[in-house]
């Protein structure tokens, strides 16, 4: 799980373009939208694509969005298992 959290926080600063982020310096816990990160509606978008495109699967209510992009962790056990309950 530590190794899709690392290759996660990278793609979220490269998709987002947080330049004066390194990708080490976003705690996996952390709220992601509307937290430090400053990721908004139009950042979940993108966020959003990059899930579709890179693994392939689809987040496809407002709900789910929310739990899914609650923290880089909660992203990372949806990838690993999106059949299971995301933690909130």
């Amino acid at each position: 799980m530590q190794e899709r959290i690392n290759e996660l926080r990278q793609k979220i600063v490269q998709a987002l373009n947080l330049q004066d982020i390194a990708p080490e310096e976003i705690d996996p816990d952390e709220q992601l939208v509307g937290g430090r990160l400053g990721i908004d509606s139009i950042d979940v978008l993108e966020m959003v694509m990059m899930v579709e495109k890179d693994y392939g699967l689809t987040i496809d209510n407002r709900e789910l969005g929310a739990r899914v992009f609650a923290s880089v962790r909660a992203l990372a056990a949806f990838i690993e298992n999106p059949t299971a309950e995301t933690p909130n």
